[in-house]
């Protein structure tokens, strides 16, 4: 099997890769990320040595780039590849546009040309919009995103499906909801408010912390594309949710304690702009239809989250220098 990976050098595609040559070693990897800032090999330590797996630094946008690897032969493409941070977009949607509709029009276009059995786009449920404070996204919910990041995640789901419906090409979609774990970047909720409480700085919360998000434990989602690389059916859509609703000042109280830091560090700022209020995820489909189920619950993954990032201080270090954008 020849399965390439956009964006594996990222939070969620890091993870994926490590899973994927855990589970499946016979399997031969390709791993494509343009390593744009929150693209980290660090990542990926020790995988770049072993046989069967090939990282590839390019921009899936650009098709003279891309078109080799697809030549080589791919059966499965894993499109994790997305800028995906909600306060960028709003200061350059034009970099979100670029990355995450027209990259994923290009490798749509190469995937029909060479022949792909299955096509997964990995989504996320900010494409529904918000919630109020009863009720569950599902798969039918109508797409209504809210931020450009948002919109441009909504607008590369509808050329997955497009590219379904025109021209038969084998797809799946995934919408998942907040995941935590090792490697993600330090501009994210959990790993920012880690560094901040271990540094004894103020923790910024948005508006008045009770915007509520469903968590999931990040090795849980690359289980649940396992499953829908291999069982998925064809052109289907699979939300994937943690049922582990938490605001915003839950999350962060829960790191605080952990740490045994004051409540005192916590510091409300002016709400961002287009912040949804709350999402949330059923899951039963994918539960039903391929058998999923988180193996993690929220405060047993919170804290291996919190002890990977206290013993992997180095790996923070060299973000917070930059040292870890030096590659030979």
């Amino acid at each position: 099997m020849n399965l390439l990976i956009t964006g594996g050098a990222g939070f969620i595609g890091s993870n994926f890769v490590h899973y994927m040559r855990k589970h499946y070693p016979a399997y031969r990897i390709v791993n494509v990320d343009a390593l744009t800032y929150a693209g980290n090999l660090d990542n990926l330590a020790g995988i770049g040595e072993q046989d069967g797996y090939r990282f590839i630094r390019a921009d899936i946008a650009d098709r003279g780039a891309m078109e080799p690897v697809f030549r080589k032969g791919v059966d499965i493409v894993v499109n994790f590849a997305a800028e995906s941070h909600v306060d960028r977009s709003i200061q350059e949607p034009e970099l979100f546009v670029r990355s995450n509709v027209l990259g994923t029009q290009t490798l749509l276009d190469l995937s029909r040309q060479y022949g792909v059995r299955k096509f997964v786009q990995i989504s996320t449920d900010e494409v529904y919009g918000t919630l109020g404070p009863e009720g569950l996204f599902t798969e039918e919910t109508p797409l209504a995103p809210n931020s450009p990041y948002s919109a441009s995640k909504a607008g590369a789901d509808l050329l997955v499906r497009a590219y379904h419906e025109t021209f038969g090409l084998p797809v799946n979609i995934t919408r998942c909801t907040n995941n935590y774990g090792p490697y993600q970047f330090p501009e994210k909720l959990i790993p920012l408010m880690i560094q901040r409480a271990l540094a004894g700085e103020p923790l910024p919360v948005y508006g008045d912390g009770l915007n509520v998000r469903d968590w999931l434990y990040v090795e849980d989602h690359c289980q649940a594309i396992d499953l829908v690389i291999h069982k998925g059916r064809d052109g289907e859509i699979y939300n994937i949710g943690g049922c582990n609703e938490r605001t915003n000042l839950q999350v962060v109280g829960t790191i605080l304690q952990e740490l045994g830091r004051p409540e005192s560090l916590i510091t409300f700022v002016e709400d961002r702009l287009g912040h949804d209020r709350r999402y949330a995820m059923d899951a039963t489909k994918i539960r039903s239809e391929l058998g999923w189920q988180p193996k993690h619950d929220y405060e047993s993954g919170i804290r291996a989250t919190i002890r990977w990032y206290l013993e992997h201080q180095d790996w923070l270090a060299r973000i917070e220098s930059g040292a870890y954008r030096r590659y030979a």
